[in-house]
C-alpha cells in the first residue's frame, strides 16, 4: 500500500440479505464514502488479481473516484465476501482492523430468494426443488472460486454458523456487527443507528425507509413446498444451534415468509 488511506468497513454479506437496501442508506451519510455501484468484487476476485502481490491501488480507485479529495470513511458492500474462500483472510491481510456488518435472513427464505434471482437472470433453468437436492452437486463438485459457487450455491451460502465461525477465527467480535435483514426493513431507523455507532460516525439526521433491488419473479413455481421448507429446516438444524451459541440469532423456528 503506498498511502494511508484505506477501506475500513464492508458489508460482507449476506446475499438477499438487505444489503442493497443497506448500501443505499448508508451511501446517503455525509461522513461515509462508498462507490457509486455496489459489489466491488475484490476479495473474492481470482482471475483478475495476483494474491501474492494485489494492487490495492486499484481496489481504491472507485472510492478516489467518488471522493477526489480526502475525507470520509471508506467502504463497500460485497455480501459474497463472508462466503468465499480466501475473502476473510485476504481481507484480515489488508486490514486487520476491517469493521464487518453482516445482515442475516432466514436461510430458507434466502436460499428461495437466490434461486428465484438466478431464475428470473436465466441463469438456473432447474426447479427450486431440483437444485436444493440433487443440484447441490454442482456446488459440492466445483473448484474452489468456480461459477458454481456465485450462481447455484442457494444451500450452501446458508450455512451461517460456519461462516460466523471463521469471521471471528479471523477479526474480533467487537469488529463485527450482526444485523437481521427483517430488522432493517421493519426499523431501520434502529438498525441504522447501530451500524453510526458501529462506525463512530453521527447518527442519520432523518431515515426514509427504502426497497432496493426487490427483483423479478419467475413466473413459476410461485412458492416452495412444505418439503422443500421441511428439507432446508433439517439441513440447517445443527448450523442454526452454531449461529445461536455464537451469536444469539436462529431462524430455526421462524415461520416461512415471502417476500
Amino acid at each position: 500500500m503506498t498511502d494511508t488511506a484505506r477501506v475500513t468497513f464492508l458489508v460482507a454479506g449476506v446475499q438477499k440479505g438487505g444489503t442493497t437496501a443497506l448500501f443505499d442508506y448508508l451511501r446517503d451519510h455525509p461522513d461515509l464514502c462508498l462507490p457509486a455501484a455496489k459489489e466491488i468484487h475484490f476479495f473474492d476476485d481470482e482471475d483478475r488479481v495476483d494474491w501474492s502481490a494485489p494492487d490495492y491501488e486499484a481496489y481504491h480507485a472507485p472510492f478516489r473516484a467518488e471522493r477526489p479529495a480526502p475525507g470520509g470513511v471508506w467502504g463497500e458492500a460485497t455480501p459474497i465476501y463472508m462466503y468465499w474462500p480466501n475473502a476473510l483472510e485476504r481481507i484480515r491481510a489488508y486490514n486487520p482492523a476491517m469493521k464487518l456488518i453482516v445482515a442475516l435472513r432466514d436461510p430458507v427464505e434466502r436460499a428461495w430468494s437466490h434461486w428465484r434471482m438466478e431464475r428470473a437472470r436465466g441463469a438456473e433453468l432447474e426447479s427450486f426443488a431440483h437444485c436444493i437436492r440433487a443440484g447441490r452437486a454442482r456446488v459440492r463438485g466445483a473448484a474452489d472460486g468456480s461459477g458454481a459457487h456465485r450462481v447455484h450455491s442457494y444451500v450452501e451460502r446458508g450455512f451461517y454458523g460456519a461462516q460466523i465461525e471463521r469471521i471471528l477465527a479471523n477479526f474480533p467480535r467487537e469488529q463485527v456487527l450482526l444485523t437481521r435483514s427483517d430488522d432493517l426493513r421493519g426499523d431501520p431507523a434502529r438498525i441504522l443507528r447501530n451500524a453510526c455507532d458501529f462506525l463512530q460516525i453521527p447518527d442519520f439526521a432523518t431515515v426514509v425507509s427504502r426497497e432496493s433491488h426487490v427483483g423479478v419473479k419467475p413466473a413459476i413455481p410461485e412458492t416452495p413446498t412444505a418439503a422443500d421448507i421441511d428439507l432446508l429446516r433439517s439441513l440447517y438444524r445443527d448450523d442454526q444451534n452454531r449461529l445461536q451459541s455464537l451469536t444469539g440469532i436462529s431462524f430455526a423456528l421462524k415461520p416461512f415468509h415471502q417476500f
